[in-house]
């Protein structure tokens, strides 16, 4: 079983950056395919980010192209998500995931979630 564990949020102001953090321990992950979702209150979980096992290939929502980056260190079983331009409708719950097999932006497809880590962005 892989356990993950974010880190890194806050509260910042609109315009300001953060950058989120990922820890896989009790198994390697580098077959992984690994993402970022976002939950913020009365809303449904959602897709954010993710990337492929090789770092090849990455995907985001149209909400945060431009301003999101998703990277991966497999030697070190981390996962990052450098947030630019950070605006209020950011803020929610970030949780990181991963899933063994091709990328997907599903809730319901991936198999490992960590906890959670709040953003809030201020106007």
């Amino acid at each position: 079983q892989v356990q993950l564990v974010e880190s890194g949020g806050g509260l910042v102001q609109a315009g300001g950056s953060l950058r989120l953090s990922c820890a896989a321990s009790g198994r390697t992950f580098d077959s992984y395919t690994m993402g970022w979702f976002r939950q913020a209150p009365g809303k449904e979980r959602e897709f954010v980010a993710c990337i492929s096992w090789s770092a090849f290939r990455t995907y985001y929502a149209e909400s945060v192209k431009g301003r999101f980056t998703i990277s991966r260190d497999n030697a070190k079983n981390t996962v990052t998500l450098q947030m630019n331009s950070l605006k209020p409708e950011d803020t929610a719950v970030y949780y990181c995931a991963g899933r063994q097999g091709v990328r997907s932006a599903r809730v319901s497809e991936y198999d490992y979630w960590g906890q959670g880590t709040q953003v809030t962005v201020s106007s």
